[in-house]
């Protein structure tokens, strides 16, 4: 008997839990003051959202939401990278991402109040909306990138799934087609170590799920996610092997999700309290800060000053939500077909009918 094949999945991170270095070969964003606080300028905006758009929920001004709280880096780190013309194809929790990219917070809180309008996104218009059905964003990235390589053009195609989605057929899908037809694709596993209440090692019995790219034949590395310089170097890799034609990636970046799944959840009925603790000492925010501290490009000072900022600046976003008409109860009916069915129709007469009657 001989080995057919046999493969290694390298683990990428620089910053330990505490902001020192793990390793000598820095690369060159580890000491770039000046992008590093912005970055943290985004992480710290996106956190300062995501508390804000919890307590919407809570007091009745937002419906369902799902926190982002704990994935700063990985957002950020993601969107960051992205050049303005690849697109980008989210699940649901994203913002991060989103906002670096030109999606205004007031579109985020239109959608979690349950207006579509939501999706009509500032940012790049070729980006997809946010995709509830899990997975099938997965495909419809692919089905970008293949139309990059026919037509020629140097743009990639990015998709963000969960540890739970990337077990869903939809993702494996995706995955072959970019090995098999060579696709600018990258496919970035958001492995929060829960699928809602499934843990990880429930949903799969792959060793990492970075693994999971192997079969399709592409690249694939683990990634601490917490750590957005090893972020950052993972996605400008492999932006542009898929830039330069030499194929497609999956990242798998390894963080936790912080807060429940969403407003909807209750996480501490199945998570244990423990591992939510350690979680938290391991969290992104306090790394980067204590290594931008280091190196004198942060301080307490600023830290203060710029989460005022975040506020001033949550709080325009927040009434521009809350002042912004609702759509008409017709809107329910529109956009569906070229011609609405009779029966739609007459449900249709009967909805502005009960309208005229407020």
């Amino acid at each position: 008997m001989r080995t057919a094949a046999s493969f290694e999945i390298d683990y990428l991170h620089y910053l330990g839990e505490d902001g020192r270095p793990v390793r000598d070969d820095l690369p060159a964003l580890a000491h770039d003051r000046d992008r590093l606080a912005e970055l943290l300028k985004q992480m710290l905006l996106v956190r300062a959202f995501d508390t804000k758009a919890v307590a919407l929920q809570r007091t009745g001004k937002l419906g369902t939401y799902a926190s982002c709280l704990g994935h700063e880096a990985t957002h950020i780190g993601i969107g960051s990278c992205m050049r303005p013309e690849d697109v980008f194809a989210p699940s649901y929790r994203e913002y991060g991402a989103q906002f670096v990219r030109g999606v205004k917070p007031r579109e985020v809180l239109l959608y979690w109040g349950g207006d579509e309008r939501g999706n009509d996104f500032s940012g790049p218009a070729h980006d997809y909306p946010w995709c509830v059905p899990i997975g099938t964003q997965c495909l419809h990235a692919a089905g970008a990138a293949l139309a990059f390589k026919l037509r020629g053009e140097p743009r990639v195609a990015v998709a963000c799934v969960g540890d739970g989605g990337s077990s869903k057929s939809d993702t494996y899908a995706a995955i072959n087609a970019a090995g098999a037809y060579g696709l600018p694709f990258v496919l970035c596993i958001i492995n929060n170590q829960w699928a809602i209440s499934v843990p990880r090692k429930a949903q799969t019995g792959a060793r990492t799920l970075a693994q999971k790219g192997l079969a399709g034949g592409l690249d694939c590395v683990q990634v601490d996610g917490n750590d957005l310089i090893a972020v950052c170097t993972a996605m400008e890799h492999a932006l542009a092997r898929a830039r330069n034609g030499h194929g497609g990636s999956v990242l798998e970046f390894v963080t936790y999700r912080l807060s429940d799944h969403t407003t909807a959840d209750d996480a501490r009925r199945y998570r244990p309290d423990d591992e939510v603790k350690a979680a938290w000492t391991r969290e992104p925010m306090v790394r980067l800060r204590s290594w931008l501290t280091g190196l004198g490009a942060w301080s307490e000072a600023q830290e203060l000053a710029w989460r005022e900022e975040c506020q001033r600046r949550i709080e325009i976003e927040v009434e521009a939500y809350l002042a912004t008409p609702l759509p008409p109860v017709t809107a329910m009916f529109d956009h569906l077909f070229e011609t609405l069915p009779l029966e739609l129709a007459a449900q249709r007469e009967d909805a502005l009918d009960w309208e005229a009657r407020r």
